[in-house]
């Protein structure tokens, strides 16, 4: 029987038993795939699950420990400066223009604040006491700021944030880091860093 008389002739027994095993090795596949699918998704699972292990036994060992002097990082004067000192007194101006006198007092609060945490981190500098002379310069305007945000006073305002921007650049110079001349700032430039008069090299 060549393979055209095979197909016509669908009910001879070995026909039926070609189409049988053809749908029982179909229903055979459709059981196994899922089964591979899962044999490998298993695998890879403990594969990874083995090298996240291995790597973190291989970060707790000696040659990954942090170095002592990583965890005695202090930023400089300089970047405490321009991370939280620089940021509140452009804001707490910023408040005072708007009259946004509950914004001001708590950005006056903020700026207080970080000079008290920039004295405790820096305690002498230049062999001068650091919390001593913030407080020195900084105190009698911050009286002053507080007294013209609670009368909600924009003329007082005005005039002790002048008095509180030269009490920063006296540090500065008592500091020799004179060329560092923070201003009050504008509508038209919110920074308070005075670079128009400053020599560059």
């Amino acid at each position: 029987m060549d393979e055209h008389d095979f197909h016509a002739e669908p009910n001879t027994p070995g026909t039926f038993e070609v189409t049988r095993r053809v749908v029982i090795g179909a229903k055979t596949a459709r059981i196994r795939r899922p089964i591979l699918v899962g044999v490998i998704a298993g695998a890879v699972v403990t594969i990874l699950a083995i090298g996240i292990a291995t790597s973190r036994g291989l970060a707790a060992g000696p040659e990954a420990a942090p170095s002592p002097h990583a965890t005695e990082y202090l930023p400089s004067i300089s970047d405490l400066m321009i991370a939280t000192i620089q940021p509140r007194h452009e804001r707490l101006w910023r408040a005072g223009q708007d009259e946004d006198w509950a914004f001001a007092a708590y950005e006056l609060g903020n700026l207080r604040g970080a000079f008290n945490r920039l004295g405790r981190a820096y305690p002498t500098t230049h062999d001068i006491s650091f919390p001593e002379m913030i407080a020195s310069v900084t105190e009698p305007p911050f009286k002053e700021l507080n007294s013209a945000i609670q009368a909600k006073d924009s003329k007082a305002f005005d005039k002790a944030y002048a008095d509180v921007t030269d009490a920063c650049n006296s540090c500065h110079q008592a500091l020799n880091h004179g060329v560092v001349e923070i201003r009050v700032p504008s509508r038209t430039s919110a920074s308070d860093l005075n670079t128009r008069n400053t020599p560059r090299n």
